[in-house]
């Protein structure tokens, strides 16, 4: 059973903070049944490492549609960007604060929801109310010659400037299809427990027909990607925020939590060092050192961590990547030990391709235990490791349990949420660290 987002009661959230969900709790009544839902989110997954590959090593050179085995060049100022977040938000949108879900992104700086009326057919069916600015007493238009420096950028084509009225107008294009095109404005989000309102600028899109849909439960999407400050709409930059709070519900959990700004909500009990990488400003890298299954070390040669001359390689952390991955070489002898620690619990053939490492649930309905994976940020030290543990480590599903990370031919390294879920996540990027808080919301 799905939740309906009209019936949802928002928190009393204070100024700078939101509820969050996972989507999969609005969408589960489109599966059949739970592991349906699981390979759904798989493919996703699948899907996005692909697409931030394609950002990281070829330079955005994807052809939209593209099924990530054919890969095209592209004109370098066509932008491509991705359309699928695992993570939503509810916000309170203008004067009349219209109630609706957004997608949000660590990895991107766009800001956009559908906004009416639409052109004729081009708006899709979404569950929320529609925004109309001109029913929103605080709403704006962008004037591209006074205020619209991304709109004025010859590298970026996403944004143009009409010189004739001064519109910045936009264009995206997403890798699997669908599309927004529409001008940018600017409006105020309200916050339900002061009442206080906050202007931010978004893409207020009036053409959305693609050659697929969006989903209808969610009206747009909202960037996070890291701070920068010129050019960037990505709201730690609007909100000129170097504390970003967030803690990812569990995927079992069905219940909400917080996503705020400019507080530090948990204690950030562990942490490690936030990287700067200049090629890739807006995404968020660490500095991991060491990996440990149990007490076994895994050996680890300092390339797979470290940028390259280009800003290629790295290991980044993405809240729309599902499952960790390792480059090749280093998840082969990560594999190799974490099945050398099991010696009670034969290996079986994997229900889903793309995890290689299965056991087979007890059919007596005996616990399984399964070794820890503890990963260590900076140095070998209590204060910087974070400590995974079962559902952190594995996957239950179709009466199997697989191990949650994955190899693959690239250079750098993702950790994804199936390993964050219930952290809580400090990004604090004027002491450039992401802290840890196991169990914050789960």
């Amino acid at each position: 059973m799905s939740l309906d987002p009209s019936k949802l009661p928002d928190p009393p959230m204070p100024s700078y903070a939101f509820t969050i969900y996972h989507r999969d709790v609005f969408e589960k009544s489109k599966f059949k049944n739970y592991d349906s839902l699981l390979k759904n989110r798989l493919s996703r997954c699948e899907d996005r490492a692909n697409f931030i590959a394609s950002i990281l090593e070829d330079n955005n050179n994807v052809k939209e549609g593209a099924n990530f085995k054919i890969r095209e060049k592209v004109p370098k100022s066509t932008s491509i960007y991705f359309a699928h977040g695992e993570y939503v938000a509810s916000f309170l949108l203008g004067s009349s604060e219209i109630k609706t879900l957004l997608q949000i992104d660590t990895g991107s700086d766009l800001v956009w929801w559908q906004c009416g009326p639409c052109e004729a057919d081009k708006c899709y069916k979404q569950v929320d109310p529609l925004y109309f600015p001109t029913n929103s007493k605080t709403y704006r238009k962008i004037d591209c010659i006074v205020h619209g420096s991304r709109c004025l950028d010859d590298v970026d084509k996403t944004y143009k400037c009409n010189v004739y009225n001064n519109e910045c107008t936009y264009d995206i294009k997403f890798v699997s299809g669908q599309r927004s095109k529409g001008f940018m404005g600017d409006d105020v989000i309200t916050f339900v427990l002061d009442h206080r309102p906050i202007r931010v600028t978004f893409g207020c899109g009036k053409d959305q027909m693609g050659r697929a849909n969006f989903s209808g439960y969610y009206s747009g999407m909202v960037g996070l990607g890291r701070r920068v400050n010129v050019g960037s709409y990505s709201l730690p930059s609007q909100f000129e925020s170097d504390l970003m709070s967030i803690c990812l519900p569990g995927f079992f959990s069905g219940k909400s939590s917080s996503l705020s700004f400019h507080t530090a909500t948990w204690p950030r009990t562990t942490s490690a060092k936030l990287l700067q990488n200049y090629k890739f400003p807006l995404f968020y890298y660490v500095n991991l050192y060491k990996v440990f299954i149990n007490d076994k070390e895994i050996p680890v040669h300092p390339s797979w961590w470290t940028f390259t001359k280009g800003g290629v390689g790295g290991v980044l952390v993405d809240t729309g990547t599902f499952i960790t991955r390792f480059p090749q070489d280093l998840y082969t002898v990560f594999r190799y030990i974490f099945r050398s620690e099991i010696k009670d619990i034969p290996l079986v053939e994997s229900p889903y391709k793309s995890l290689d490492t299965c056991f087979k649930a007890d059919s007596s309905g005996r616990e399984l235990y399964f070794p820890v994976v503890k990963l260590y940020f900076g140095d070998v030290n209590p204060k910087n490791m974070l400590l995974l543990a079962k559902e952190r480590v594995m996957i239950h599903f179709d009466g199997y349990y697989c191990l949650a990370f994955m190899g693959w031919n690239r250079s750098h390294s993702i950790i994804g949420t199936n390993q964050l879920q219930g952290i809580g996540l400090t990004f604090d990027t004027s002491e450039n660290t992401l802290s840890f808080d196991l169990d914050a919301c789960s």
